[in-house]
């Protein structure tokens, strides 16, 4: 069995933001709505995995396997892009065995998994972790933890086609800037590349800032290998390519009573359903950097809604 690349992306509607902090202050927000564009392939995934599968096929490989947590969107998607694709796929997991609303599926969509403990998900980014698991999968594709590297943020710059292809059913000319949830910084680094200095991209890091995703985004910019494209980007962009703040409450999945207040007040108000390990921490951050000033009144901005919800379930959200 040869895997078939995924050859479109799906479309996302862009929705105006209506939440009364964000009128107080003059800022206007759209949501490119991620989360709407499949019920298991969902938010950014679709994209981060589109270049990773086309590598494969090119490859002719067999199967896919890949890296994350029991609660990992990244591996929900894989697993039921195998399942829906036809191709098998293989998890390899932080911890030990347990079972999650996540896990179920994986397993339920086909995806065999092996959990590695601590430790061993540690040597993850060892120059010869991968050998063994490829004598084990003969003629599997390895993806990186999180759909990460060049070939997931390539998949991620189609955003920006996506988004100006709508600008005018928001009556908006032309926007700010770009928010969004950074794990990795995948999705941050492929809309820096499309946009080539044109607008800044702000991530929320849902990580703490030790966790590398400044590393990571600096490695698939110099990887996209801009070395005169980007000495061009001083004379084209008159803002910074890109803005990192930290929205991490404290570490990775830690939640406390503001942040979830915040999240089910802004769902009510907006009737746009949140997460809270990356959405909902994205906004809460925005929220206080309208609350000090930092954006000027007229200011539109792209919040992009990198989806995950099928982890709140574990949360019983």
């Amino acid at each position: 069995m040869s895997i078939a690349p995924i050859t479109w992306f799906p479309h996302a509607p862009l929705q105006p933001l209506n939440l009364p902090w964000l009128d107080s202050a003059g800022v206007e927000v759209a949501v490119l709505r991620l989360d709407l564009i499949d019920p298991l392939i969902s938010g950014n995934k679709w994209f981060k995995l589109a270049h990773h599968l086309a590598a494969a096929a090119q490859s002719n490989a067999l199967g896919v396997m890949s890296l994350g947590g029991a609660h990992s969107n990244h591996l929900h998607a894989l697993a039921a892009a195998g399942k829906r694709f036809g191709f098998p796929t293989v998890g390899l997991l932080r911890g030990h065995a347990q079972q999650t609303p996540t896990t179920q599926d994986l397993q339920a969509l086909g995806m065999q998994l092996h959990w590695l403990g601590y430790g061993g998900y540690r040597d993850r980014h060892q120059p010869d972790f991968w050998l063994p698991w490829l004598a084990r999968y003969p003629g599997f594709y390895p993806v990186p933890e999180g759909g990460g590297g060049l070939a997931g943020a390539l998949g991620c710059a189609a955003l920006l086609t996506m988004v100006r292809n709508q600008l005018n059913e928001l009556g908006w000319a032309d926007y700010h800037g770009w928010w969004l949830a950074a794990g990795t910084g995948t999705t941050l680094a492929g809309l820096v590349v499309a946009e080539a200095g044109a607008h800044p991209v702000y991530g929320a890091m849902a990580v703490p800032e030790g966790h590398g995703v400044r590393e990571n985004v600096a490695a698939i910019l110099l990887a996209a290998n801009p070395v005169d494209r980007v000495a061009s980007l001083a004379d084209k962009a008159p803002c910074a390519l890109f803005h990192l703040l930290d929205a991490s409450r404290g570490g990775f999945a830690r939640t406390d009573p503001l942040l979830l207040d915040f999240m089910a007040i802004s769902e009510t108000r907006s009737g746009i359903p949140l997460e809270p390990l990356y959405t909902g921490k994205a906004l809460l951050t925005l929220h206080g950097e309208v609350a000090v000033g930092r954006f000027a009144v007229g200011t539109r901005l792209i919040f992009v809604h990198t989806g995950g919800l099928q982890g709140r379930r574990a949360m019983g959200l």
